[in-house]
């Protein structure tokens, strides 16, 4: 092995362990919060989001918000997978199934790539309508999991039942998703139908969820959205 490939291989080992113990201090803190009963039940996704780290498809600040979902939805009685496909295209953050109804969470962390750094606002705005049209419909309740320093762009549209929402509205929608979602692109109907029925505001630090409607997450942080989006 040369030089070159023994410090790679060295650094991977590196980012590998510290990427262990940062998911292993978050279950440790949410056994010490809810019981060794929820932290237990988190040991299967502990193992299949290592895996996936090691295959550079997880990254840590979205893993570890994941793993505070998970443990939520676990003490409100849910069988809950993380990483969760549900087609040949979709994989959601945070699924959960409890008798015949099921919960999908997806988390935004609100990174924005080096590519859209001059239209952040619209590329966020854009990624926002494409989980909310594109998973919603796979779930009975849909949410948007995000920490609390990041502000979610709600597009009013959603908080109205898909028979309010004017043809208007939706083509404006879909006019801001086509400038980034062609392949395939997020639909009429998608956005016609789609339904976001709570945020989850995540505090990483406590291990603690917040949950509210949209309406009550809107009000809360509409004027910081005007301000945004001026």
């Amino acid at each position: 092995m040369s030089i070159k490939s023994l410090f790679l291989s060295n650094v991977l080992t590196v980012l590998m362990n510290k990427f262990e113990e940062d998911l292993k201090k978050i279950i440790a803190l949410i056994g010490d919060r809810y019981g060794k009963e929820v932290a237990s039940k988190l040991d299967g996704m502990y193992k299949k989001l290592c895996k996936l780290y090691e295959a550079n498809i997880v990254k840590i600040n979205h893993s570890v918000m994941e793993v505070v979902c998970a443990a939520d939805l676990v003490l409100k009685g849910y069988d809950v997978d993380v990483e969760h496909k549900l087609n040949d295209i979709l994989t959601c953050d945070v699924y959960g199934l409890k008798g015949d109804g099921n919960i999908i969470i997806e988390i935004e962390t609100g990174f924005v790539p080096p590519e859209h750094a001059l239209d952040p606002n619209t590329y966020l705005l854009a990624r926002i309508v494409s989980k909310i049209a594109r998973y919603s419909s796979f779930a009975k309740k849909f949410g948007i999991g995000t920490p609390p320093h990041n502000i979610v762009q709600i597009p009013y549209i959603f908080l109205k039942p898909p028979r309010d929402r004017t043809e208007e509205e939706v083509l404006r929608i879909k006019r801001i998703c086509d400038i980034y979602y062609t392949k395939p692109p997020i639909t009429i109907e998608e956005i016609l139908n789609a339904r976001l029925c709570m945020i989850y505001v995540i505090n990483v630090d406590e291990a603690t969820i917040s949950e509210l409607s949209p309406q009550e997450y809107y009000e809360n942080v509409k004027q910081l959205v005007k301000v945004m989006n001026a």
